[in-house]
């Protein structure tokens, strides 16, 4: 089972961790798996390579994961931006899980 848990203050995301395999099919051949970690990977460079931000991420081949934490102070606007797309994202996952009940699991901490 792959736990996506998005981190909050406030009304605010300041990041998420991604842990786990999801389990649904053979590795390499599991899309569920293969979605999560392409969403990860998108939301990560449109982070810090297209809006050049230094977000922590961390990853952890030992537990499966991946960990994104956004600095503390952004400039509004890119504040605005940050949290369209960690909402776009969350809301992607919401979505897998509906689909994918058995497989991922998305909570907000």
């Amino acid at each position: 089972m792959t736990t996506v848990s998005f981190f909050t203050e406030g009304d605010r995301i300041t990041g998420f961790r991604v842990q786990g395999h999801s389990g649904s099919a053979p590795a390499g051949e599991d899309l569920v798996c293969a979605a999560v970690t392409s969403a990860v990977r998108l939301t990560e460079c449109a982070i810090n390579d297209v809006l050049c931000l230094e977000a922590s991420v961390k990853v952890s081949e030992r537990d499966a994961s991946v960990t994104l934490k956004l600095p503390s102070r952004l400039e509004d606007s890119v504040e605005e931006t940050c949290q369209t797309l960690l909402a776009a994202f969350l809301l992607h996952l919401v979505n897998l899980a509906e689909e994918y009940p058995e497989n991922i699991t998305v909570l907000e901490v």
